[in-house]
């Protein structure tokens, strides 16, 4: 785990930092280096994925690794939910409150030492659903 003391806001981290606090997609590390390379176009796709890495280790944005193959980052570090298209795989924070309660909840009922919880929606996206009826 990345001392948090030691962490240093590198111009490249900051950067990253703030293209991806600029949408609300959910982006891919792909997704995330085309919008840095923007900015500073000799940034290797190694060293977006790295200083992601680093700020989801440090707290500053959140790295999902939902029901889909494909890593997301969320610039977002307070917990919340996400719903998740079955169909074309987007990602969107959950109109709801975060409970923080579900986890003495479920440390009462199990034995586990619960450290905390992700929750993903899954359904069909507006555009999806209008592309093809409902199977």
């Amino acid at each position: 785990m990345l001392d948090r003391l030691n962490f240093r806001m590198t111009p490249q981290r900051k950067v990253i930092l703030e293209e991806l606090r600029k949408v609300n997609t959910h982006p891919s590390a792909d997704e995330i280096y085309a919008m840095v390379r923007r900015r500073l176009p000799r940034i290797s796709l190694g060293t977006v994925y790295r200083n992601l890495e680093i700020l989801a280790e440090n707290g500053q944005i959140q790295k999902l690794e939902l029901g889909s193959s494909l890593k997301r980052f969320d610039g977002v570090a307070e917990n919340h939910y996400h719903i998740r298209c079955i169909r074309c795989d987007r990602v969107v924070d959950a109109p709801v409150d975060f409970d923080p309660a579900l986890d003495q909840k479920l440390k009462n009922i199990s034995d586990f030492d619960i450290i905390g919880h992700r929750l993903e929606f899954i359904g069909i996206c507006p555009a999806c659903r209008k592309q093809a009826p409902s199977e």
